[in-house]
């Protein structure tokens, strides 16, 4: 059943005793006089619908406790400690000074509950219901998105590992396949194989020997599993044993020099993925899409993704539910044609700084040189000959190039100049010619910053690290995280409640 705090202070109470103890302006102060406004009762009524039973402990409590562990980065045991020894939490939870806090599985099992209902991110959505009341975002219109790469919270494994902890896991999981004769490897044994890794055949061999044993497994089950977990075992050994390796013209698998675009990197975390922040800069693991009003600084939606998810289609999810009419800004990563499209057509104002492009020859012609008619399905070049666009988008000039006195700053191909074009191409146009033309150019430099600045903060301290293996895991983590952060910003804002939420700033 649900537990609920005592009205009546204890003899040693932590407010009472030490309240100047704790700095005014702080999360913590602010938490130990308005954490039951924030927190009610009724939010965590859901968790726990059955009247018997021993009593929880009180949602306001375990609430206070994962802000401030998300705050400040904490495990769930040194969280558990600082409840137990810290004045400051005692104050912001209500507590006795003798009060012993509960364990640390305590804040496994509530976030295992709430990722289980139905509204996961009901503390996250507790604070941003604070922000609505307080009508801080009233006429704020715009809106900066961006995104920032986390690491995983596992160690990422090569071909070998992979293919041996996948035929482990389906050996263990379903019914039979450890009866299966199996011969590169015995995987009952812990470790690598024993063989000569500095050996290139004896690799070949191994590697071959593995994927045959997987394919030999999968054959034997191909529609045997019927339970979740066996399902999820036998699809996830199908994907690492063919996602590294290909079959030469002996029939030998190999593993190929080539990675794969949706490459699982580790099959403890199968849902974290590889991805360049740039040529030399990468990341394993995920990442985290904010939506921010620049203002206030206060994060308004978010949500996180495996590492090479593309930002576009997430920031625009990000936008749901926000009335038409907002200024987005934002990177090159949000320019493609069909997130474009998709900010035209909720009726959001596009200020996002494209991509530079460079011309087929360096000086020469841009593609915004060449005049499309979308109407007539037509294509005109700078000197003004005119071709039909073909049904896959293409305009190819071909012969019209020969003898062109602007074929040198045009194109260097023998067959003239070819435009390929994109379902959104028009959409890329207006959005060249705004930023050149500077439709936005003086509110993207003032107000885009601050969406830096709330990453900064979101990933500051030991944060830059997920906690847990999984997207549904760490999404409930980052709405922690968030709504630690906004509950912040709200207190430095001035935050009050006086019968109602209220910025005293």
């Amino acid at each position: 059943m649900q537990g609920r705090s005592e009205s009546n202070r204890e003899l040693l109470d932590a407010a009472a005793l030490c309240r100047q103890l704790v700095r005014e302006g702080s999360v913590e102060a602010f938490l130990a006089d308005h954490r039951h406004q924030l927190f009610p009762d009724d939010l965590f009524a859901d968790l726990f619908s059955s009247g018997r039973g021993r009593p929880s402990i009180p949602g306001d409590v375990v609430a206070t406790v994962m802000v401030l562990q998300a705050l400040e980065g904490l495990s769930d045991r040194d969280a558990a400690r600082a409840l137990r020894d810290r004045i400051s939490w005692k104050v912001a939870c209500g507590l006795a000074l003798d009060d012993e806090g509960f364990d640390y599985s305590v804040l496994t099992y509530w976030r295992t509950r709430l990722r289980k209902s139905d509204r996961p991110e009901r503390i996250f959505d507790a604070v941003r219901s604070v922000i609505d009341a307080t009508g801080v975002l009233r006429g704020k219109t715009r809106r900066a998105l961006d995104s920032t790469l986390l690491d995983d919270a596992v160690a990422t494994q090569d071909t070998v590992t992979q293919l041996i902890a996948a035929i482990r896991r389906v050996r263990r999981v379903v019914p039979g396949a450890a009866e299966v004769t199996l011969s590169a490897h015995d995987y009952d044994t812990s470790g690598k194989p024993t063989i000569a890794w500095d050996d290139p055949v004896a690799k070949a061999a191994l590697v071959d020997g593995l994927v045959n044993d997987a394919l030999t497994l999968l054959a034997a089950f191909a529609d045997d599993a019927s339970e979740a977990e066996a399902t999820s075992a036998l699809a996830l050994l199908a994907l690492v044993a063919g996602q590294d390796v290909e079959q030469d013209d002996t029939g030998t698998w190999t593993i190929v020099r080539k990675v794969a675009p949706d490459r699982v990197i580790s099959v403890v975390d199968p849902e974290a993925r590889h991805m360049h922040k740039s040529r030399s800069v990468y990341r394993d693991g995920y990442k985290a899409h904010i939506a921010v009003e620049p203002e206030t600084g206060l994060v308004t939606a978010a949500a996180l993704t495996p590492a090479n998810a593309p930002d576009g289609p997430t920031g625009v999810t990000l936008l749901d539910g926000e009335e038409p009419g907002l200024q987005v800004l934002a990177d090159g990563a949000y320019g493609s044609g069909d997130t474009l499209a998709a900010l035209r057509a909720a009726k959001h104002q596009r200020a996002i700084k494209p991509f530079p492009t460079a011309p087929a020859v360096p000086g020469g012609f841009h593609r915004d040189d060449f005049v499309i008619d979308h109407d007539a399905d037509t294509v005109t070049c700078p000197i003004g000959h005119t071709v039909t666009i073909t049904p896959k988008r293409h305009a190819t000039f071909g012969a019209r190039c020969r003898g062109c006195p602007l074929r040198s700053r045009c194109t260097r191909s023998k067959d003239g100049r070819v435009l390929r074009l994109t379902p959104h191409d028009h959409e890329l146009v207006e959005s060249r010619r705004a930023w050149r033309d500077g439709d936005f150019t003086e509110d993207y430099r003032r107000w885009r910053p601050m969406v830096e600045r709330s990453i900064a903060w979101l990933v500051a301290g030991n944060h830059r690290r997920v906690r847990f293996r999984g997207v549904e895991k760490n999404q409930l983590g980052l709405s922690m995280r968030i709504a630690a952060i906004n509950l912040r910003r709200l207190v430095n804002l001035g935050l009050a409640h006086d019968g109602r939420w209220m910025l005293n700033g």
